[in-house]
């Protein structure tokens, strides 16, 4: 029996899920007697200011809204934004004989479907429904086939969810009292944060090392074909049967790890290179071993935002944007796993797509079987695929734009999982000649030829390092047998130096923090959002580079938080939050160790999971939470916030921003300097701080100004460099008889070190009145916050140059205004850079100077520069992320416009007006139940979901 002809006998069914886009496509399936709404994500949570919390509490639990001192119970309040959406869904309630809470199956899901059922108080049958795609198959499946409210699941998210509560309630006001205001703790997000440090701090170590080789190109002496070429390309691997050092022999430091390896300088390398002009050369091995490689398990959430930074340019935030939009609309399965297993129905329309597009020889005997590898894998959930029972192709979606590219990876992807290896053969060849000094010199060439590409038809996974070589490239060397001669047709001398580690990236970010088991993968593109929206890091191109301020909070976190903050630690709290989940271990005790400590507050002395653990670094201190945030008499503000630079120079990350100084304050030899903000750390070296010291800082007084004998200074200021007048001791600054200096910013063709007094009491004479049109109203020239302008009454004209504030005559601007006023945009201005063609909407892309800012453009989206990239240094690949990111956000939507309400007649009396009042709102309920459909929500119409403190 269908859902649709039970519900007619049955009654009418609400159906609960998380976001309006999910809700029309699934009402589309129940059909007549079902209700589908959405909660919009989360309708309650935990406080976010102590003005929320219900008066009946008080101290404590109005600041962290958590009662610690009674089993750590939350006090939880619904949203300001979701209390209509609530009340809507308790109106739609009572007209329901049964309930269905059907978001998504995962902890944070099952825990907004308690939410509901705990706001709601429905006094009818509850269901729990669950899918994993938003087919008609799966929906009717799961309203046939429901469960109950899984409360382990529950009682898991509230620990993770008070746990983050606690951690950062109580650790960010450390960091606002001993680094500035307004900064944040977490207990995933501070730890991410020290991975990106930690590899600046390895990359400022960093020593370079130079070394050197030869790269000969040896002929056969035949003449060769694509199959068996004339010549290969190989490079020196030993001199006298010792290997030649290459970067990977080198240490951070730039020393050699072993004495065995012979590192040639470029001295020995070039007198090698002269001796072996006149050797002749032989074949001295050939190794050929088979080669095989298996297609890749299917994309879970990290790995396909991995690949999709890769190969599309997607952030992380960008990647799961799209993807919820596929699983909303019905072309994906569940975006959030971390399952890599395959559904039988997944693996038959697989298999039957690869017999279709590729033939049956691609096909292996038996469906490929991917287990899990991820430890404490969330749910039972498939790996990330094209829904249904067959898999549509991309051009039969009917996609476009962003959302095509991540359906089509996804297909490519779980159809490549299910098709053969691919087989081909290596081979390694070594070449060896004596040098005119008797030296014995070993080349070696490699190469790979592919004879089945199988599953290589379909995927080429990507590579983090944009120099690896991928599956599928091939290299072909000459069909060559040992002792064959060859001779060298040119020997060059290659100069190399070795690299500092490389900065992470959104994708290798997201891997090291599964690799080392911290935080779940869901919640990942949050975590790296937030650590960008904090400022504790930013991007160059594609990398993430810290700033300064990160280094002075991870340095405090590490310094008196040490094991809050430690990989390691935070790894088995994930375990420990995982043993929760599976009934292994109780939520209250388990908090009450993390926040008071072993043994307090009855907790027996030794317990479960390592959460007592939580001190500092330096082993005497392993009380709870509390305790470490209680004193912090210890911590030393201005030390945490300082970093040795060189030359006795120090950088300090104040609370206006990082700054250089060498001596002490008012002391005779003290020097000071602003670090821009977007500085990477690696790149402040002794040599570029001694030259910010070298700069003129401070106040540069240009003279008396001859008409009222004020000082007038220069300086720099929060906005630009300025000049303004000193005003007497004494003169009103406030009140109505205040008086304020004059002031002007300097032209952009003008610098502190070379403005002259004319220049700033011209500067001060402005706005400068031009004169005044044939009708007596007056011109002006004045300069703006966007360029210089000409103003008449309320019509005003762009002018071209500042210069023109000074030059432009009557009879000019009166021929400017004679012209008809553009309306709309000015003439574009010509492109900054252009960057290339954008991989999705086919159109040249290209850097403008904007009305704020720089901007990358496909002449379709615009998106602005972020903090850290700049004009000249921002890559291709950069702005197709930036314009990507642009397209992923959804545009708002329209509301409908309610008609105004009749105002009632001034002279009626009170009771008429709210006769009058009662009537106009029944007239909008009635009108809003009609449109209730069409109406667009206050918030975004995809389920927002609360990720906490992490």
């Amino acid at each position: 029996m269908s859902p649709t002809s039970e519900t007619a006998q049955g009654g009418r069914r609400l159906v609960i899920v998380e976001s309006p886009a999910k809700a029309k496509t699934i009402k589309g399936y129940l059909g007549p007697g079902y209700v589908v709404e959405a909660s919009v994500g989360h309708i309650r949570d935990l406080p976010n200011g102590a003005a929320e919390v219900p008066e009946q509490y008080t101290g404590e639990v109005r600041r962290l809204g958590v009662d610690v001192e009674h089993d750590f119970q939350p006090i939880y309040v619904v949203n300001a934004d979701k209390k209509a959406q609530v009340k809507k869904l308790k109106d739609l309630l009572k007209d329901s004989d049964e309930l269905f809470l059907a978001t998504d199956e995962d902890r944070e899901g099952e825990a907004i479907a308690w939410h509901l059922q705990e706001v709601l108080k429905p006094k009818v049958p509850v269901k729990r429904m669950v899918f994993h795609e938003i087919t008609k198959a799966a929906i009717q499946a799961a309203v046939a086939n429901p469960r109950e409210l899984n409360q382990k699941l529950v009682d898991a998210q509230e620990t993770r969810r008070i746990l983050d509560r606690l951690y950062g309630y109580e650790v960010s006001p450390v960091l606002w009292k001993k680094v500035m205001p307004r900064l944040s703790a977490g207990r995933v997000q501070s730890v991410a944060t020290r991975l990106v440090v930690e590899r600046e701090r390895e990359r400022i170590a960093f020593r370079s090392a130079e070394y050197w080789d030869l790269t000969g190109t040896f002929a056969t002496g035949r003449a060769g074909d694509s199959s068996d070429p004339s010549s290969l390309v190989a490079r020196l691997s030993a001199v006298d049967g010792k290997r030649v050092a290459q970067g990977r022999d080198f240490d951070s430091l730039g020393q050699l790890k072993s004495a065995n390896t012979l590192h040639l300088d470029e001295a020995n390398a070039r007198a090698l290179a002269a001796a072996l002009v006149d050797t002749s050369f032989a074949v001295r091995s050939v190794e050929s071993k088979p080669y095989r490689r298996s297609p890749y398990a299917p994309f879970r959430t990290t790995t396909l935002q991995q690949e999709a930074s890769r190969k599309l340019g997607f952030g992380a935030k960008a990647t799961m944007q799209v993807a919820q939009k596929l699983y909303e609309n019905g072309f994906i399965t569940y975006m959030r796993t971390d399952s890599t297993t395959l559904s039988d129905t997944a693996i038959n329309a697989a298999r039957a797509q690869v017999t279709q597009l590729y033939g049956a020889d691609y096909l292996p005997s038996s469906p490929r079987v991917y287990a899990g590898k991820v430890k404490n894998a969330q749910e039972a959930h498939e790996a990330i695929r094209p829904s249904g029972d067959r898999f549509r192709t991309p051009a039969e979606t009917g996609l476009t734009g962003d959302q095509f590219r991540l359906y089509e990876l996804i297909w490519k992807r779980t159809v490549a999982s299910q098709m053969k290896d691919a087989v081909g053969n290596s081979v390694t060849v070594k070449i060896a000649g004596a040098s005119a000094d008797g030296r014995d010199a070993e080349f070696s060439a490699s190469g790979k030829t592919i004879t089945f590409h199988g599953f290589l038809k379909a995927y080429v996974e990507g590579a983090d390092d944009p120099n690896a070589e991928l599956d599928d490239r091939e290299k072909r060397l000459p069909q060559v047998n040992e002792g064959d001669a060859l001779s060298a047709e040119e020997i060059t001398v290659d100069g190399h130096a070795t690299k500092p580690p490389a900065r992470y990236t959104e994708a290798s970010l997201v891997k090291e923090l599964e690799e080392r088991e911290i935080g779940r993968p869901s919640t990942y593109a949050s975590i790296i959002g937030t650590i960008l929206d904090r400022g504790y890091v930013f991007k160059k191109g594609t990398a993430l580079v810290p700033s300064f301020l990160s280094f002075a909070v991870v340095n405090l976190l590490e310094k008196h938080f040490g094991r809050l903050v430690d990989y390691d630690f935070t790894a088995r709290m994930e375990d420990d939050l995982d043993r929760i989940a599976r009934g292994e271990a109780q939520s209250v005790p388990w908090l009450r160790r993390f926040y008071f400590g072993e043994g307090a507050k009855g907790t027996p002395a030794t317990g479960v999971g390592g959460a007592a653990e939580a001190g500092n670094g330096d082993g005497d201190h392993l009380g709870g939470l509390k305790e470490l945030v209680t004193d912090l008499g210890a911590i030393d503000a201005r030390e945490v916030s300082s970093f040795p630079v060189g030359n006795d120079i120090v950088l300090r990350v104040g609370r206006y921003g990082p700054y250089i100084e060498r001596g002490e304050k008012d002391s005779e030899n003290h020097q000071r300097a602003d670090v821009q903000e977007d500085l990477a750390p690696d790149e402040l070296s002794v040599e570029l701080a001694e030259e910010l010291l070298a700069k003129p800082s401070g106040d540069f007084e240009l003279g008396a100004d001859p008409e009222s004998g004020h000082q007038i200074i220069a300086r720099d200021g929060r906005y630009g460099p300025y000049v303004t007048e000193v005003l007497p001791e004494g003169t009103p600054k406030t009140g109505k008889n205040a008086v304020k200096p004059r002031t002007a910013s300097l032209f952009k063709s003008m610098s502190l070190d070379t403005v002259t007094l004319a220049d700033a009491l011209r500067l001060m004479s402005l706005p400068r009145v031009v004169g005044k049109d044939a009708e007596g109203v007056e011109i002006t020239a004045q300069n703006g916050r966007y360029g210089p302008y000409l103003k008449k009454g309320t019509d005003s004209r762009s002018l071209q140059t500042e210069d023109q504030l000074f030059t432009i005559t009557l009879e000019e601007s009166l021929a400017i205004y004679a012209q008809p006023k553009q309306r709309g945009r000015a003439a574009a201005k010509p492109p900054l850079k252009e960057l290339g063609t954008d991989p999705v909407s086919g159109q040249p892309v290209v850097v403008k100077d904007g009305r704020f800012g720089p901007y990358v453009t496909d002449g379709e989206s615009n998106a602005t520069l972020r903090s850290g990239d700049s004009v000249e240094e921002i890559t291709p690949e950069r702005g197709y992320e930036l314009l990507a990111e642009k397209r992923a956000k959804s545009p708002a939507k329209k509301t409908a416009k309610k008609a105004p309400a009749k105002k009632a007649p001034a002279k009626k009396a009170a009771a008429t007006k709210t006769a009058a009042a009662k009537k106009t709102t029944a007239a909008k309920t009635t009108t809003a139940k009609k449109t209730a459909a069409k109406k667009a929500p206050a918030k975004k119409a995809t389920a927002v979901r609360a990720t906490g403190e992490e």
